[in-house]
């Protein structure tokens, strides 16, 4: 418990209150409360651009919850969340552990309140587990000793890219960040991978919709179709293919969130299987 308490100290002395984070951006849109000024100032100015952006980012969440069941029913149980957000409802191991109790699963994401949360929520469940990492430094996420301590490289092992791509700029080559996790993996492993884009909203500019995120600890880059399939390279895309996200293997039984004025979810998503 004191290791615990110590590690929510020491994370919150670290968070920045006055900028708008990404995962407490998104936390705000799913309705939590673990959001500040600047980050609900963000969200509403998203909104604004666009009036279906909550309506979209719960059906991108609810395409994350098929896709991990998905993979989880395909006999996959190693799950590595990379950008994974603040902690709500239909979690990854939540889904996972639900089909197979043995699965094992890694959260990483920057932000310092969601290792707080995260090991909150975490506490006694020896096959999860949550570190601080960033993205764009993918040799530490691999070679990090929690890590290391969750999943086993010679098996098959799902890498979930969910919904944080489009906060790594250009400049920072994302892709050649995908491809250095992507070989790191064997042969078997997926990859679970969505991304915003502006191609059902061709009116709009991108510097427009990236305005929300100008002070915040990251860019909002969206892309094309082209340009998030391109992150699969060399991998099987599994049937639909890279498709938006609300029309990746519909379940009819769950909600489907209604956008309004008939919009889209401005998100691709696809699972791939490495050969």
């Amino acid at each position: 418990m004191a290791d615990l308490t110590e590690t929510r100290v020491a994370a919150a002395a670290r968070i920045n209150t006055a900028v708008a984070h990404p995962a407490r951006v998104y936390d705000y849109l799913l309705g939590g409360k673990d959001n500040f000024a600047a980050d609900r100032t963000a969200a509403e100015e998203l909104v604004k651009l666009s009036p279906g952006t909550r309506e979209g980012v719960r059906a991108h969440r609810a395409f994350l919850r098929r896709a991990v069941r998905h993979l989880a029913d395909s006999g996959v149980s190693q799950f590595l969340d990379i950008g994974t957000g603040i902690p709500t409802q239909g979690n990854t191991h939540e889904i996972a552990q639900e089909i197979d109790p043995r699965a094992r699963v890694v959260y990483v994401d920057n932000d310092p309140i969601v290792l707080v949360h995260g090991r909150a929520l975490l506490t006694g469940t020896g096959t999860t587990t949550v570190i601080e990492a960033d993205l764009r430094r993918p040799e530490e996420i691999l070679s990090h000793p929690e890590v290391l301590a969750v999943i086993d490289f010679t098996r098959p092992v799902a890498v979930i890219l969910a919904g944080v791509l489009h906060f790594v700029a250009d400049e920072e080559d994302p892709y050649a960040t995908v491809e250095h996790i992507k070989a790191a993996m064997p042969a078997g492993s997926r990859l679970l991978l969505s991304h915003i884009t502006l191609d059902f909203a061709p009116r709009l500019r991108e510097e427009d919709f990236a305005k929300p995120y100008d002070n915040s600890t990251a860019p909002m880059v969206p892309r094309t179709h082209a340009a998030v399939v391109r992150f699969f390279e060399g991998w099987h895309v599994v049937d639909p293919g890279v498709v938006e996200v609300v029309k990746w293997r519909p379940d009819h039984r769950e909600h489907q969130e209604h956008i309004p004025g008939g919009g889209h979810a401005w998100a691709y998503g696809g699972v791939a299987i490495k050969p």
